[in-house]
């Protein structure tokens, strides 16, 4: 039988049943209450409600969040509603208390803390108006929570159900309460025609003072009566009003009054009156006469244990009567507590004086209460005084003598004596009053009271600002209402943590410090000191002691000269040496102080003027705002701040720029008055991952949601702009606040692109009257037009269903239908049913879903119930790949879309025009095969097959076309930056700019919402230079930072390429910064493109002299390979007067000697490894060079590999990666040249019809190697030398110190996948922008995304080191694992992403981090890599284990890699989440780690045990994979 074992899953239990919502009040929304854990369990399993119609909804709220605001929604929508949550909130939700009372509103409150907590908690709201039920036990708590519940539905009013869940942990377990027995208790019936009402109110709270009519629904044998609708809430009358409190109750008791009863609860009174509390009586009478009749379990307002003729009795208001209880009947004769009695109330509120007389036998003469308040505003406890009222007024009662009590905490061996106390107390002549029994802190432990278990914390999240505050302000950061603080006399955390404390604290500690200035002063005039050292030193910080820089540079000096004076006068002031230093003081708080702005802290600070910085962390998602503030009207404390006009205010997000909060703090530090700093860090859950909260903060400042912009009232003052906008939009509200402060007019001076339209209030009007116009727009085209309609609605991903349908649409106008082409989402839904002919045409994206632009289309059809499609006919046509999911669970995948919405309007009435087209990349001509059978079909059913005359079709424009026609690169490209309308270039000019190092690109984390806002996507632009062997000066790093940060997303990209990449420059911002990267001596020209790109070279920084010549030999054959055209130059080098600004380069010629107009086929690259170091991957690209040492040490020549590539297309056997094929030795100064033939054979026999198959790798194979090798031989004159004897250790980079044979150092860094940036945990980008500052050496980039700083003097090693550990960069004590993975960029910015690469790979090196631990392979290098797709951009087919990107969340795992990367992997799992990559890792790493050989790698360990089959070469890359695909 199944069993309740604990009071917090009794009462979640009978909430759940009972309520359409809950509220589950938490300590934060990643630690779970008593309740919580029960709730979401029940809601995950959908299990059924009693009252809510499907399944009760879970809102989870932290407790510091005004949780109470959440339930005027609901109430006010007619829900029944309940709250879960512990004590602490009652008291600061008075206001809405009083306006909730009059609702059936149910809150369940845990006391705390637990086994002691302070029922001052409920004594403090006790006149709020709710009804107030107390529980004891395990048992009480089921059958009262129960009891709460009906109390709320029959009467209509608010009940507080509370309890210390410590008083139960000793019960046994109970069973599941009866599902009956809570159905006929609940009284249904009433509870829906409560659900079926709803207020007009459109206010944000409910209506305080609400007349509660009686609405009382007893039904033994009779219906419960229509109920007149009262304010939108319907009622009943009671048979009692208020005439009968004086009647005698005994009738009420008599279960044999059931019928009477019942029949006068039918009647209806023509003016229903409010529910008394003799109401409250007759319902909890009926509810406990209806548990009584089927559990025999009895219930009453007043519980009294004991004698019936007992003397003596104890009235307890607090924890754990069942102690007293058994204290009582085990007393003895000797003791004062025999034959004592126990009276505790169930019912508190209201207090039936009538039932406790009722309770408390008549032989009683002497009464102690002892109540369990600790927070007293009065001499007498409000118990106390309701016991001694209710006695002297009753008739029926001589009264007592009645002594209160103060109850402390009682440990269990003390109850005896507790209790003797008590009562040799009460039974004396004068017994005394007011007496403490027990410790009133608490129980002890180690010397402290034992606090509330569920204490206030911080967020693991907000540790991010408070860390950047800790590092501006150090040991002077002062946050008064810190949670760790200590505060005399408080002991509440909720009271410290809140701003009006953290105010008053810093107000008293400046009065403080001031009088400590005035105590330095005079004593800097005495003669009390042993010298007059002291007293210049005094004077002097005196005069600068509200100067923070001047002050905080003497204090130590200050500090100094005092210790070692040892006068008593030194004494004296060293006992507050803290105060010689001018803090910088912070109120910390989150966003819940935004709810009462006008009472809060807040307001009485910006009020005093004080120098006092607030930071605000607001942690509401942007996707939860509508939802959040619709119902809880969150302040804008900002707009609040700002209105004060005295105060500086700044909105700021860490995760979108760190460098703007840095500034912020620091200005806010500066300004000598309030400040307000509001901080964004959105997370549904306090233990978000880091890639959510980045998502949601991108979303909501690039919207305008959450602006970044810093206002400096003073500022004007000094000629400077009060406000600062440092993000592209703002919200309209701000944009108001600026017209009135007469600031918009310099904001658009400043921000010309600022327009009107940035601050409207987007949505989905904005969206429909765009869609409508387009397609007006489209249909007035198409009115002079004569034939059928034909629309044309397309889905696509990667631009083939666009184009696909863009020329079907083409031909039917050559066939003479008025054909109309636009993207489903684009088109308005409800006009579906008013189309005639309809055409749709999906691709397949992710896990069979629709791509981004038809997704909203899909949603609305696959849902709407209104659409009626029967004058509609329609066909569809669906691309996808039968092979891309090859497990036969996965099937369905294939076209999935393109199935779904034939099948949809089918459903919806639509006749077929044909039946649905499927195009398959597995047939011979991908998905024209399918196509072309499909097309003929869909024109004769039209009608129009066989029409003639129809013009030829001009053929599609491919790569070759756009580079012959762009004038050597140029295109339209200038034309396209001056373009202001759009952040856009053109399709052709975005080919053309990669070749000028730059690829245009959007935020696919903002796609959706932009779109749904009416935006165009969040353009910008990827920059890659052009950095023969990565090799940098300090000052170019220097001027690369500043690039990053002043120009792009505040990051670099260290790439896989050796060279530096920026993302997030927006194209307003692109030619400053190719003119940026110039003036730094450096340049971007072809770093992309279908040319030959940056060349790579080993970094080896252990033999220094033989790298710079390898070095010199990559620069050479980089110079040498450089593409001559001059519009480089003229597009991106010259100034707005056309002067060329040109620093670095000498435009020569405006031809290609080399390349030709057309350049070549596919992109090239060149690399070279120096052995025993393959750190640059020799064997992945187009021409690998294996350095050659001499017998003298010094560079010979190389050994020459052609033909390896890395770019693949998932499930498309026809690409392959492959690894380079030896050619053979060539000498040092003959290398470039060699390079250039073998280019030029690939130039004029690289395949340029088909870029998937252009690469050297399929040139080389399908002429044959040897064919291919005499080309180049003939071309060159010379022949290839047999190659000489090398030897490969490892491909991966050896991390820490290294001294070369000149005595110079290098230090190997460890910079995951390559991201230089600032976190508040890392400031890895300062750190390197410091030592770039004051190094003598140079930065070598690793072809891993590592950094090596190099060639430093022995001179500099300890300042080099100290530089190192301060920034955090020293650290190289990572998991072999983690030192040896690489991953992609992938999202957001890269448009070939099918899957997260760079933000993911670290999560998942953590989770196999413990199984590497547990089996001893922490410093065992395993090669793996991670790409967001096929392109293969990190060389994942030569990791020893890798992960490419199949789908969003799900990848193709590859096994058996060459730990040198001389081994291409090949596929073992496809299509696998993270759960079934663990699942596989973790028994492999463990059998690896006891199974394997000495010395033996991973990747060659999963071929021996038969894993994995090795792969010999690409073109046997897909043979025998370890998962054959299935059958249907």
């Amino acid at each position: 039988m199944a069993q309740v074992l604990g009071v917090g899953e009794a009462v979640a239990r009978i909430a759940y049943l009972s309520s359409d919502v809950i509220v589950s009040v938490q300590p934060s929304l990643s630690t779970d209450s008593e309740f919580s854990k029960f709730l979401r369990q029940y809601a995950d399993n959908k299990a059924s409600s009693l009252i809510c119609k499907d399944v009760p909804e879970i809102q989870h709220v932290r407790h510091n969040a005004d949780p109470l605001l959440s339930l005027y929604q609901p109430v006010r929508s007619g829900k029944i509603t309940t709250v879960t949550t512990d004590s602490s909130i009652l008291i600061k939700s008075i206001p809405h208390l009083y306006r909730l009372a009059q609702y059936p509103v149910v809150i369940h409150a845990s006391l705390h803390p637990a086994g002691f907590p302070d029922y001052s908690d409920i004594t403090s709201i006790r006149n709020v108006g709710f009804t107030f039920l107390q529980s004891n036990s395990l048992q009480e708590a089921q059958d009262m929570a129960l009891t709460a519940h009906a109390l709320a539905i029959r009467s209509g009013k608010g009940v507080i159900h509370f309890f210390d869940a410590a008083n139960s942990k000793a019960d046994q377990p109970i069973a599941h309460e009866s599902r009956q027995l809570v159905t006929e208790v609940l009284d249904t019936n009433l509870a829906r025609q409560y659900q079926s009402m709803s207020s007009d109110d459109t206010s944000l709270y409910v209506s305080e003072g609400r007349p509660q009519v009686r609405n009382i629904g007893l039904s033994e044998g009779a219906a419960a009566p229509p109920l007149p609708a009262v304010n939108g809430v319907s009622g009943a009358t009671s048979p009692h009003d208020q005439s009968s409190a004086s009647s005698s109750s005994s009738d009420r008791k008599n279960s044999s009054s059931g019928a009477s009863e019942a029949e006068s609860a039918t009647t209806v009174d023509s003016q229903p009156k409010p529910v008394s509390s003799d109401d409250i009586d007759f319902i909890c009478e009926s509810i406990w006469s209806q548990i009584r009749s089927q559990t025999g379990r009895k219930y009453s307002a007043f519980n009294y244990t004991g004698p019936a003729n007992a003397e003596s009795a104890l009235f307890l208001f607090g924890s754990d009567p069942g102690l007293f209880a058994a204290e009582f009947q085990s007393a003895t004769q000797a003791d004062f507590f025999r034959n004592v009695g126990l009276i505790t109330p169930v019912l508190y509120r209201p207090w039936l004086a009538e039932r406790l007389t009722e309770a408390l036998p008549r032989s009683v003469k002497r009464l102690a209460v002892l109540e369990q308040v600790r927070r007293r505003t009065t001499k007498w406890g409000p118990i106390l005084l309701d016991v001694l009222m209710t006695l002297k007024a009753s008739d029926s009662h001589q009264t007592p003598t009645i002594v209160g009590y103060q109850l402390g905490y009682l440990e269990y061996t003390t109850i005896t004596q507790a209790l003797s106390g008590i009562f040799q107390n009460l039974l004396s002549q004068s017994p005394i009053q007011n007496l403490e029994v027990g410790q009133h802190g608490g129980p002890r432990t180690g010397g402290t009271s034992v606090q509330n278990e569920f204490q206030l914390s911080q967020p693991k999240l907000e540790n991010a600002y408070m860390k950047i505050l800790d590092q501006l302000f150090s040991e002077r950061l002062h946050i008064a209402n810190a949670l760790t603080s200590k505060s005399a006399g408080v002991e509440d955390q909720g009271i410290k943590s809140s701003p009006e404390y953290g105010f008053g604290s810093l107000l008293a500690r400046k009065q403080h410090r001031q009088r400590f200035v005035s105590e330095v002063q005079a004593a800097a005039k005495t003669r009390g000191f042993t010298t007059d050292n002291p007293q210049k030193w005094l004077s002097q910080w005196a005069l600068s002691a509200t100067d923070a820089e001047k002050a905080n540079k003497l204090a130590p000096e200050v500090i100094q000269r005092l210790s070692i004076d040892g006068s008593s006068a030194a004494s004296k002031l060293l006992r507050s040496k803290g105060l010689f230093y001018k803090e910088s003081q912070w109120l910390v708080g989150s966003d819940a102080w935004a709810y009462d702005l006008g009472n809060s802290g807040i307001h009485h600070v910006l009020a005093s003027g004080e120098n006092v910085n607030m930071l605000i962390v607001d942690s509401t998602p942007y996707s939860e705002r509508a939802a959040q503030d619709a119902a809880r009207r969150k302040k804008d404390i900002g707009l609040y701040a700002m209105n004060f006009g005295n105060a500086y205010v700044a909105s700021c997000a860490v995760y979108s720029s760190y460098t703007q909060v840095l500034q912020a703090m620091m200005e806010a530090e500066a300004f000598d008055g309030p400040s307000v700093i509001m901080a964004y860090l959105p997370y549904n859950r306090e233990d978000d991952s880091p890639l959510a909260v980045l998502q949601e903060t991108k979303k909501a400042v690039d919207l305008g949601y959450w602006p970044l912009y810093r206002w400096d009232p003073k500022a004007e003052e000094k000629g400077e702009e009060a406000f600062k906008l440092d993000s592209e939009r703002i919200k309209k509200e701000l944009q108001e606040f600026l017209r009135r402060d007469n600031h918009m007019s310099q904001l658009m001076r400043r921000h010309p692109q600022f327009h009107a339209h940035l601050s409207e209030s987007y949505g989905s009007e904005v969206r429909k009257v765009q869609k409508r116009k387009a397609k007006d727009a489209y249909e007035a085209l198409l009115e002079g037009l004569q034939g059928a309609p034909m629309t044309i609605l397309f889905a696509s991903d990667n631009g083939n269903a666009e184009n696909l349908s863009k020329r079907l649409a083409r031909r039917g106008k050559a066939r003479g239908l008025k054909t109309m082409c636009m993207a489903m989402d684009d088109f308005p839904l409800e006009d579906l049913p008013n189309e005639e002919n309809v055409v749709l045409i999906t691709a397949t994206a992710g896990q069979g879903e629709f791509p981004q632009n038809g997704r909203n289309f899909w949603e609305g059809v696959k849902t709407s119930t209104d659409l009626d499609l029967a004058n509609t006919k329609f066909t569809v046509f669906a691309l996808g790949d039968s092979h891309y999911w090859p497990r036969k669970e996965d099937k369905h995948y294939y076209n999935k879309p393109g199935k779904d919405i034939f099948a949809r309007l089918q459903a919806l009435g639509g006749k077929q025009i044909i039946d649905i087209g499927l195009g398959d990349d597995q047939d011979p001509d991908q998905y024209q095969t399918g196509y072309g059978e499909w097309e003929p079909k869909l024109w004769d059913a039209m009608g129009v097959g066989n029409v003639e005359g129809i013009p030829d079709e001009p053929p599609p424009i491919t790569n070759e076309d756009i580079k012959a026609a762009s004038n050597f690169l140029r295109g339209t490209i200038e034309e396209g930056l001056q373009d202001a309308s759009t952040g856009a270039i053109s399709a052709g000019d975005q080919q053309l700019t990669k070749f000028h190092g730059t690829y245009m690109q959007d935020d696919r984390d903002l796609r959706d919402e932009r779109k749904a806002q009416g935006l165009e996507p969040a353009y910008s632009f990827m920059i890659r230079c052009r950095l023969p062997g990565g090799v940098a000066t300090p000052l170019q790093w220097q001027q690369m930072d500043a690039i990053s940060t002043e120009l792009g997303n505040e990051t670099m990209k260290l790439t896989t390429r050796q060279t530096f990449q920026f993302h997030g420059v927006v194209k307003g911002k692109l030619k400053p910064a190719m003119q940026g990267i110039n003036k730094a001596l450096m340049t971007t020209i072809a770093a992309c493109g279908d040319v030959n790109r940056n060349v790579m070279c080993s970094s080896l920084p252990e033999l220094s002299e033989l790298h710079r010549e390898t070095h010199a030999s990559a620069k050479k054959i980089s110079d040498h390979l450089l593409p001559s055209t001059t519009a480089y130059h003229e597009i991106w080098l010259k100034d707005d007067n056309d002067k060329n600004v040109q620093v670095a380069g000498n435009a020569v010629q405006d031809f290609e000697p080399m390349y030709g107009p057309t350049y070549l086929p596919r992109k090239f690259k060149i690399t070279i490894a120096i052995p025993p170091h393959n750190d640059t991957d020799v064997y992945a690209h187009d021409i690998g060079l294996i350095a050659i040492k001499g017998e003298d040490g010094h560079l010979k020549g190389f050994n020459l590999m052609a033909g390896g590539g890395m770019g693949v297309t998932h499930n498309m056997k026809k690409t392959y990666p492959q690894t380079g094929r030896m050619f053979g030795y060539v000498d040092r100064d003959a290398v470039h040249i060699a390079c250039e033939k073998i280019m030029l054979v690939q130039r004029d026999n690289g395949d340029r019809t088909n870029r998937k198959h252009a690469r050297l790798k399929y040139t080389i194979d399908d002429m044959g190697l040897d064919v291919f090798k005499g080309q180049v031989e003939e071309l060159w004159g010379e022949k290839f030398e047999e190659p000489k004897p090398f030897h490969f250790e490892s491909n991966i980079d050896t991390f820490g110190w290294q001294k070369d044979e000149r005595g110079l150092n290098h230090f190997t860094m460890f910079i995951e996948n390559g991201r230089i940036e600032d976190t508040a945990e890392f400031p890895m980008k300062t750190g390197l922008r410091e030592i770039a500052k004051v190094t003598k050496g140079e930065f070598r980039l690793t072809g891993n995304q590592h950094l090596i700083l190099s060639n430093i003097p022995s001179e500099e090693l300890e300042e080099t080191k100290a530089m190192l550990k301060k920034y955090k960069l020293d650290n190289t004590n990572f998991s072999a694992l983690r030192l040896s993975s690489s991953a992609c960029v992938a999202f957001p910015t890269c448009g070939l992403a099918m899957a997260e690469s760079e933000r993911y790979l670290p999560e998942l090196v953590t989770k196999l981090e413990g199984c590497l631990e547990e089996n001893g392979l922490r410093q065992e290098s395993i090669v793996m890599r991670m790409t967001g797709c096929p392109n293969g951009c990190a060389r994942p087919w030569l990791a020893e284990v890798a992960f490419v990107g199949k789908a969003y969340g799900a990848y193709n795992m590859y096994l058996g890699g060459g730990y040198h990367g001389q081994r291409l992997n090949k596929l073992f799992r496809s299509s696998i989440k993270e759960e079934e990559i663990l699942e596989i890792m973790k028994p492999l790493l463990k059998r690896y780690a006891l199974e394997r050989n000495e010395g033996e790698r991973f990747g060659d360990f999963v071929i021996r045990i038969g894993m994995i089959k090795a792969t010999r070469e690409g073109r046997d890359f897909h043979d025998d994979t370890a998962e054959v695909e299935e059958d249907e």
